[in-house]
């Protein structure tokens, strides 16, 4: 069985100083995702022993980025989905095992105003090709932030949210159309109806104190792994960042 975590840490120097290696070592993943690690290559001396390390920078100082740690040796690593407009925010990452592949993704923000909502509608369609694509080869399974609460029971507040960033109906629509791709949301899978459970919070407005928070990230999987997943979880009493981590509990 394998433990996997994904953590949106919200710059990574930061999140060190507010408990991040403690829980890493604490949970003893197999597989740790990371997104928004805000950093440039030298920036952190961050090498957790029995882990291999793989980062995707962004070009731009400062922004997005993520990483993986992994136990097991990955056959093969790749950065990026393989598309020229799409890849210098250091968005992805994705390792390649003998029976399947595991991605982390920071998907872009369609930001105040949506103003890049026609750009995050090209990324959607161009990652989802992606997974399919790499699906061919072996099931997948994908983590990160995916910047969208699919339905109203994941926001707290989903009728003043509905046209802004990460609760549109184009949003929506496309994580809709990712599930009917093929794939599992892993926390649904098992908890199709609790509510008040997030795993994003406004820095503003007391949001966390007052659990008013947005479900965000997530674990999902090929459709042909769906009898292998053990449990998923949201490490809601985790703080360090405006996110909490999400853990996968899989037999593969």
């Amino acid at each position: 069985m394998k433990k996997m975590i994904s953590w949106n840490v919200n710059g990574l120097r930061a999140c060190m100083g507010k408990g991040f290696a403690e829980f890493f070592n604490e949970i003893d993943a197999d597989v740790f995702c990371i997104q928004e690690s805000k950093l440039q290559e030298g920036q952190i001396d961050f090498a957790p022993e029995g882990y291999h390390a793989y980062w995707n920078y962004a070009k731009k100082k400062g922004y997005s980025g993520t990483a993986i740690f992994t136990k097991e040796e990955p056959v093969s690593v790749s950065l990026g989905i393989g598309a020229e407009e799409h890849d210098h925010e250091g968005r992805v990452i994705t390792c390649e095992f003998p029976e399947y592949y595991v991605i982390t993704c920071y998907t872009p923000n369609s930001q105040d105003g949506l103003a890049r909502l026609p750009y995050r509608m090209t990324w959607e369609d161009a990652f989802r090709g992606y997974l399919k694509g790499l699906e061919e080869k072996k099931p997948v399974i994908f983590c990160g932030d995916l910047n969208v609460a699919h339905k109203e029971i994941d926001l707290k507040n989903p009728k003043t949210n509905r046209k802004n960033a990460g609760f549109t109906d184009e949003e929506r629509g496309k994580f809709s159309e990712l599930l009917e791709a093929g794939f599992v949301d892993t926390f649904r899978h098992f908890y199709p109806d609790m509510e008040n459970i997030y795993s994003w919070w406004s820095y503003r407005f007391m949001a966390r104190e007052k659990n008013a928070g947005w479900r965000i990230d997530y674990f999902c999987v090929s459709e042909c792994l769906k009898d292998r997943l053990v449990d998923a979880k949201i490490h809601t009493e985790v703080f360090g960042s405006d996110h909490c981590p999400v853990e996968l509990m899989i037999e593969v």
